[in-house]
């Protein structure tokens, strides 16, 4: 039996550096096993994203009767830290710790207010939506509940996420860097997949007790994985003294980087790249339960598949861009798998197809993960010496941020329209297919911001 476990441990260390993305990012000085462990904190995002964006959208807005517009506005709160991003990577890089720490007393803090704003959560929503005994409670409370629930999960979520990817960059060699860091995001999906199937299956018999056991379990996990993810990564060196140089501000730093080769112009590409893949992320769940009919546990699935799509495009951007091609040629094409993914969505209900919708719910995560991939590649190839974990922190402030303002017009766009539409279920299909319209506007003005790129690209290839 021990010889018999030797043979599988051999099989699939062998078998990982083929299959699994990323895998050759290991190093002797951050093998494979210790990689994955730290990419963990990655899990608990993506777990926090699932519940922020696919399970309780949908609770809110079918089970809970919250209007679409409000969800939309309480789920795009975490993003107001994301313009943040840049200045907490930036922080975490000059930070003097006593205890020779720059990047774990960030990542605790960040841990502790996410771990709270979870906890927080299902009370506040219960009140929110008048449940029970919350019925008595004055409206106010649940709005200001709700709010600083968000608020905490959104703060929480940006600085782990952005410290924890700086630190990741600080173990790892500088050439393997970007593989690194597509290893993270590949985690973060794999988190976002297996939460929300497991999401789905607590979630099948609603209830609001069911529905407090599961945050409140996600709470702990957060704590639970985030330790052991942190556990003996970062050495503790001599607390770091004064320097008789002086450091450049985070506006020096900023201006020095922005100053670089078409720099903003990326960074709007990434922005309005997001945007176009982001607008339905709060409408795709309420969607498939208000036109298709379909179930709680069917709609959170469509999160796993949006996972799914997301990681099947990291992996084949890898195994391309590993190769040498252009990451904004990747990029551009993961916008035009967008366009026909979104025309599937919108023929899915006059149709009545629930294969139709999973199948453009799947070629969106896909064209998204190929965007994304292209994007962040192409950050990291081309950002200034000594600034790699500010160009990562502009990239993450800029796609968060843009996310976080899609979530919220796409809320209030449905509601909108939905007010001047029939309530069958084709007039209520309308009110989002208005929305899947405007992201698809939004990539073809994301290819075209994105074609100097290419052209640029191939005149220095």
């Amino acid at each position: 039996m021990n010889q018999l476990g030797q043979k599988a441990v051999r099989f699939w260390l062998g078998l990982g550096p083929r299959y699994l993305p990323f895998a050759d990012a290991a190093t002797p000085e951050l093998p494979l096993s210790r990689l994955l462990r730290l990419s963990l904190f990655q899990f608990t995002v993506g777990m926090a994203l699932v519940l922020l964006i696919g399970t309780l959208n949908r609770v809110m807005i079918v089970e809970l009767n919250v209007p679409a517009s409000l969800v939309g506005v309480m789920i795009s709160l975490p993003l107001l830290f994301a313009p943040f991003r840049a200045l907490i990577g930036f922080r975490s890089d000059m930070h003097k710790s006593v205890l020779g720490w720059k990047r774990v007393p960030f990542m605790y803090r960040g841990t502790m207010v996410q771990f709270g704003g979870l906890a927080l959560m299902p009370f506040a929503l219960l009140v929110l939506a008048r449940q029970g005994d919350a019925v008595h409670a004055p409206v106010w409370i649940g709005y200001l509940g709700a709010a600083v629930a968000f608020l905490l999960v959104g703060a929480g979520l940006h600085t782990v996420q952005t410290v924890g990817l700086a630190l990741a960059t600080d173990l790892a060699p500088v050439e393997s860097q970007p593989k690194v860091v597509g290893l993270m995001y590949v985690m973060l999906l794999f988190g976002m997949i297996v939460s929300a199937l497991g999401f789905g299956a607590f979630l099948a018999d609603f209830s609001p007790g069911r529905l407090v056991q599961v945050i409140q379990a996600a709470a702990v996990a957060t704590i639970v994985l985030n330790g052991i993810s942190l556990w003996k990564q970062e050495t503790r060196g001599q607390a770091r003294k004064a320097s008789p140089r002086r450091e450049p501000s985070f506006a020096e730093s900023w201006e020095s980087f922005t100053a670089g080769d078409r720099v903003i112009r990326r960074l709007a590409a990434v922005g309005l790249g997001t945007m176009a893949f982001s607008m339905e992320d709060v409408l795709l769940e309420p969607y498939g339960g208000q036109v298709l009919r379909l179930a709680v546990g069917d709609t959170t699935k469509l999160t796993a598949a949006l996972a799914v799509g997301g990681l099947l495009g990291f992996w084949l951007a890898s195994r391309i861009l590993s190769r040498g091609a252009d990451p904004f040629r990747m990029a551009s094409f993961g916008a035009l798998v967008g366009l026909p993914a979104f025309v599937l969505v919108i023929l899915s209900a006059p149709a009545h197809s629930q294969w139709l919708f999973g199948l453009g719910t799947l070629l969106i995560g896909f064209g998204a993960g190929l965007f994304g991939h292209g994007t962040l590649t192409a950050t990291m190839n081309l950002a200034p010496e000594g600034q790699s974990g500010l160009a990562l922190g502009a990239w993450g402030a800029v796609q968060a941020s843009a996310a976080g303002l899609a979530i919220a017009l796409g809320g209030v766009i449905r509601d909108s329209v939905a007010s001047y539409v029939s309530a069958t279920a084709l007039g209520a299909a309308s009110a989002y297919d208005i929305v899947y319209a405007i992201e698809i506007v939004l990539l073809l003005v994301t290819l075209v911001l994105m074609s100097p790129l290419i052209r640029r690209a191939q005149a220095y290839a």
